[in-house]
């Protein structure tokens, strides 16, 4: 190794990678003491970043710490396209306007993570975006139809008779084009990508490049235990979302998920997750007491450690002793409310005054700790009250001023 990489070792790199094609190729271009061009793609399709993208974030934190040149590419052109990666249906590709949107608050999510100012941030606008079309036709004639529907999603689709878009073909391509306009050395991904990532390796072999070296992670189940996790499914953990929401969500995942998400959210090495596996397994370590350690392990990652140990005891107070909080409440106006209902709506809590009533209807909201079992039932409390609905959503009404 030359003095400006540092002594991460080859084992440590790979760790936690379920695929590497090829680990002989790694092997040798470490050997060569250079910094190696890393690239891991992301398109802005959403506002949030989750524990689902921290998996590869942090593999990738790996690699600016051992001195590599690392390329957080994200993907504003691709996001356009709309990545068919695991749907079984055409999916729309994003408005200009969502684009942007999104694309304002990924670097400062990713820099929970990674360290920013060692990170390379490019856009794949900048060399997609230019392309004519008889560079489309070139790019195109180096891949067949047959080779895509070697994709399990494109072939249970085309199996099926789900319609493809022809512009769902263009996907793979674009990303591939992205390790060749990049001269990537490495691609990183969830292993839902795998068949993109090598899809770089074949295009860069046409022209005339090293081929990259393509590392999967394993994809981290939601909160539900089953489907990755994703925001729109509605089973995340934000990078962003408070300590106390972090906690209170991740303390929803089952038994059987607490070794996983020690190994893939709280970066547990394996001999560690290992031992947390077999304690739980023989009853030597309780679940509950497991689960509360590992949301905390996780909250610090993001907040500190004081901030952690604040939210899991304001977990241990508001749901597991049920008392009101006390502090750090919202406080709103009682304004034109007159009933429950348009309170809990006022306090951001339901998106309608119908949807309101249903979680009274679900025996979900308390004013003062006391049950409010009528969907109709009025606000009758004159001073200041605490609203709450579930177990984690808490606001002071106060009554109108005058």
């Amino acid at each position: 190794m030359t003095d400006d990489l540092t002594m991460i070792n080859t084992e440590e790199l790979l760790d936690g990678f379920d695929h590497v094609e090829t680990r002989a190729e790694f092997e040798a271009r470490a050997k060569e003491g250079k910094p190696l061009t890393v690239k891991l793609g992301l398109d802005p399709t959403s506002a949030d970043l989750h524990l689902g993208h921290a998996v590869v974030l942090h593999k990738m934190q790996q690699f600016v710490e051992a001195g590599h040149n690392v390329v957080l590419l994200i993907g504003d052109f691709t996001a356009r396209i709309g990545d068919p990666t695991g749907r079984n249906e055409l999916r729309p590709p994003l408005s200009t306007e969502e684009i942007e949107a999104n694309m304002q608050t990924y670097a400062a999510q990713a820099s929970k993570v990674l360290d920013m100012e060692r990170v390379t941030l490019r856009y794949n606008s900048e060399w997609l975006s230019p392309l004519t079309m008889a560079d489309l036709l070139r790019l195109l004639s180096q891949v067949t139809v047959a080779q895509m529907l070697e994709r399990e999603d494109f072939r249970t689709r085309y199996s099926a008779g789900t319609p493809i878009s022809l512009h769902e073909f263009l996907y793979p391509v674009a990303q591939a084009y992205d390790s060749i306009a990049l001269q990537a050395d490495i691609e990183l991904g969830g292993n839902d990508q795998l068949f993109n990532l090598l899809m770089g390796r074949h295009y860069q072999r046409h022209a005339g490049q090293r081929e990259q070296i393509c590392m999967t992670l394993p994809l981290l189940e939601g909160l539900d235990g089953v489907e990755k996790m994703s925001k729109s499914k509605g089973n995340y953990v934000g990078l962003t979302e408070s300590p106390e929401q972090q906690f209170g969500k991740l303390m929803r995942i089952t038994d059987d998920m607490i070794a996983r998400y020690a190994r893939l959210a709280a970066f547990y090495p394996q001999a560690q997750a290992g031992k947390l596996t077999q304690g739980l397994n023989d009853g030597r370590l309780h679940p509950m007491d497991e689960k509360k350690r590992l949301a905390e392990d996780i909250v610090a990652r993001y907040h500190g450690r004081d901030a952690a140990a604040s939210a899991r005891e304001y977990f241990e107070r508001t749901v597991q002793r049920r008392e009101l909080p006390t502090d750090n409440i919202p406080e709103i106006r009682l304004g034109e409310a007159r009933k429950v209902s348009q309170v809990i709506v006022a306090a951001g809590f339901a998106e309608s005054k119908r949807a309101a009533e249903r979680l009274i209807s679900g025996n979900g909201v308390k004013v003062d700790g006391i049950l409010v079992g009528d969907p109709n039932a009025q606000w009758t409390a004159a001073g200041p009250a605490i609203l709450s609905v579930g177990s984690r959503k808490f606001v002071r009404v106060l009554p109108n001023e005058g």
